[in-house]
């Protein structure tokens, strides 16, 4: 295989670890956590326009799907994210090197609850946003302990709220993801990850196709025969905005 074919089919499968189709059953552990969270952002996308600041952006995963003119990515300064070569700015996690309004839109995504002082980072957040900008933010509600030991928080619906709105913004928009029977399904598959999971990638690919993909397949094929339960879901998925003259908090 030539070394671009590689590169488009590495591009490809990443593709389905964030935004997945069909395949994503048979790829990817988390599927119906990604394919829930890529459905709810996607709504909110299209209004993501001018200046945007990826917080946390990683291999900036939903760069192709935001109209925004100017895409800007953030993430801590790490050795690994550095030698990623994805991030365009880097910082220790306090003051976000960029000047006061600058942008028009935020996306932090799967970040908020690795934050210890989550309601310093949301202001710092709004500092940067111009008026009546735009925040998209996600983070779990139903999740296991990750990338320990930094893993700091779950957010209940409610309680987002509150935290966004003490930090001077206004509520736009709340959404829960896989508020179904396919939160089950999708912690039963997490549960398989977790104990199978080794240091070698093909043993895991492996593991994957063999043990996770059918019980992600079996549990799809179910889920619809279970009811709804909008009490227990996977993610929290906003869009909030910064008001025009709001007071600061």
């Amino acid at each position: 295989m030539k070394p671009t074919e590689r590169s488009r089919m590495y591009r490809w499968w990443w593709s389905q670890q964030f935004t997945p189709g069909w395949p994503g059953l048979l790829l990817n552990p988390f599927y119906f956590a990604r394919q829930g969270l890529a459905e709810a952002m996607q709504e909110f996308f299209p209004q993501l326009n001018g200046s945007v600041l990826d917080v946390g952006c990683g291999r900036k995963p939903y760069r192709h799907l935001v109209p925004a003119t100017r895409y800007v990515g953030l993430d801590l300064d790490t050795p690994e994210l550095r030698e990623l070569g994805e991030a365009d700015l880097f910082y220790q996690g306090g003051t976000i090197p960029v000047a006061a309004e600058s942008f028009d839109a935020v996306i932090c995504s799967q970040v908020l609850e690795h934050i210890f002082t989550p309601a310093e980072f949301l202001v710092e957040i709004r500092r940067v946003l111009r008026p009546e900008g735009l925040l998209l933010l996600t983070t779990p509600f139903v999740w296991d302990e990750h990338s320990q030991p930094f893993d700091f928080g779950r957010y209940s619906s409610f309680g987002l709220r509150h935290v966004l709105e003490s930090a001077g913004f206004e509520m736009v928009a709340q959404r829960k993801t896989c508020a179904d029977g396919r939160a089950l399904v999708q912690l039963a598959a997490a549960y398989l990850f977790k104990i199978i999971h080794t240091r070698h990638r093909w043993v895991n690919r492996g593991t994957q196709l063999a043990l996770i993909a059918p019980v992600s397949i079996l549990g799809g094929a179910l889920v619809w025969l279970l009811p709804a339960n909008p009490d227990l879901y996977l993610d929290n998925v906003v869009l909030v905005r910064k008001p025009e003259g709001g007071v600061r908090p």
